[in-house]
């Protein structure tokens, strides 16, 4: 009889281990993106440059975005989420992110998202958009993608590499 208890005993700890376990590993979903300049055309070409990069993640409803940037042409002015209707179309601003620095510097913010907003970060449609005083409607940008790697310049990649519209879920249908 003692041995069964054990078991029991043994078997509902495993279980509780387990089931830790398994809502620790469940509970983050990773996103990144590298900011690079939005587009823009001939006339905005030296007041749209720099670079950065965002990494967030979402912890339940939770969601906490950080990043840094540099080699703006003018001071950051404002850094927002936004979301457009699909990978690479532009949307309507969603939430403002916490900026430090001008021409370089960090980004940062912490938002308990609706089930909407939810929805357009898993599908890949949220992106980080900071402006600057010379590109007031855009200086660098990024959609948040699950995290993947990111190459260098001239580094190949095996396979088709990282296709947001194939490797995001829920952004193509199977016939």
């Amino acid at each position: 009889m003692i041995g069964v208890k054990r078991l029991v005993l043994g078997s509902g700890a495993l279980f509780a281990v387990l089931l830790c376990t398994g809502a620790a590993f469940a509970a983050a979903q990773k996103f990144a993106t590298r900011l690079t300049p939005a587009p823009f055309d001939g006339a905005m070409r030296a007041n749209v440059q720099g670079d950065g990069d965002v990494s967030a993640s979402l912890d339940g409803k939770t969601l906490t975005v950080t990043g840094t940037f540099m080699a703006l042409p003018s001071a950051a002015t404002t850094a927002k989420l936004y979301s457009g209707s699909g990978i690479g179309v532009p949307g309507d601003a969603l939430l403002d992110l916490q900026l430090s620095g001008q021409t370089q510097g960090t980004l940062s913010g912490t938002f308990t998202l609706n089930a909407k907003q939810m929805a357009a970060l898993k599908l890949g449609h949220v992106y980080v958009q900071i402006n600057s005083q010379k590109a007031p409607d855009g200086n660098l940008s990024g959609w948040l993608l699950p995290a993947h790697p990111f190459p260098g310049a001239d580094v190949p990649e095996a396979g088709h590499g990282f296709l947001p519209q194939l490797d995001v879920p829920g952004n193509w249908t199977q016939k």
